[in-house]
């Protein structure tokens, strides 16, 4: 009796589970031979780009100056084979027409966009050899480059983010965000790939910073762990649902110093030069040059209450 009454459990659920208004907008439809993107084998492109970015640091311990040509060809030959097949997985999974779409078409536009890519790696190493002299320049604990490179988290998440933004500004669904969701899970830093981030970024120690989407950093920028780049909240379109597409979050000028939990809210502007000390608020725009504190931010609110009382 109690063997039939579990089973009947089991059916019922299963029954529910199957129905498909539970599960219309959960359910993914699937192509013949169709994967989503993996993991797994991003990681592994991750690895391969550091490795081709940062050779000896990464990836084969004996390459030499002599090798060099040799390693990185089949390191990129390996990275366009591999980035091909992911952007291709992303291309079906973002289409809801796929199953319509010839697979020729879809895998000749995934080789288009790695191979795009895969020319962007030069101008990447550059920017990121910005980011490296940045934190190294900043940070008086940091005992050389070496060290900056292979150990710093900061570094680790801004290289996946550099990584990530080529990938999103050529269009590629999924995987940008994928990969700086696996830097926000490797140190606690979470960068959105649309954010617009310029040379000589520096994140020190880094454990709970946001970067929203539609932030904009200038150069020589050095933002500490805790910050917050946040995008405010806007009212719903008329059919209540939310609006997207909007710039949302603040922009920072050159030179700009953002202490640890500090929090920047909304499309504010950050003039060249200002620092921004531990946690503060921030709602409105601070003029370049300008150092906002604790103390500086609740002088102004009794200024404000005191001439709204006036």
């Amino acid at each position: 009796m109690d063997l039939q009454k579990h089973s009947e459990v089991l059916d019922k659920t299963v029954e529910k589970l199957s129905d498909e208004a539970s599960y219309r907008q959960l359910f993914h439809a699937y192509r013949d031979e169709e994967a989503l993107p993996s993991g797994e084998v991003l990681k592994e492109i991750i690895d391969l780009c550091r490795a081709i970015l940062f050779p000896g640091y990464y990836g084969n311990a004996r390459i030499s100056k002599q090798t060099i040509r040799f390693h990185t060809g089949v390191n990129i030959e390996t990275l366009h084979s591999l980035l091909t097949r992911q952007i291709y997985a992303g291309l079906c999974f973002s289409d809801t027409n796929c199953s319509t779409c010839p697979e020729e078409r879809i895998y000749t536009e995934a080789e288009k966009l790695s191979e795009a890519f895969i020319a962007t790696l030069p101008d990447i190493r550059i920017q990121l050899g910005t980011d490296v002299e940045a934190a190294f320049n900043g940070d008086p604990a940091a005992q050389n480059i070496n060290e900056v490179i292979f150990c710093y988290p900061g570094f680790r998440a801004i290289c996946n983010y550099r990584i990530a933004h080529q990938l999103y500004m050529l269009g590629v669904p999924f995987i940008p965000r994928m990969i700086t969701e696996m830097a926000h899970s490797e140190t606690g830093i979470d960068i959105h790939p649309g954010a617009q981030i310029g040379n000589f970024f520096s994140i020190d120690h880094g454990t709970g910073t946001v970067i929203g989407e539609t932030s904009v950093i200038g150069n020589h920028v050095r933002i500490f762990q805790g910050v917050s780049l946040a995008g405010e909240k806007l009212p719903p379109d008329e059919n209540g649902n939310a609006i997207r597409g909007i710039a949302r979050h603040p922009i920072l000028d050159n030179h700009v110093t953002i202490y640890s939990n500090a929090t920047l809210l909304g499309r504010i502007h950050i003039g060249e030069g200002a620092t921004i000390c531990g946690n503060v608020w921030i709602t409105q725009d601070v003029p370049a040059g300008t150092i906002v504190s604790q103390l500086t931010v609740d002088k102004t609110v009794d200024m404000r209450n005191s001439t709204t009382k006036d």
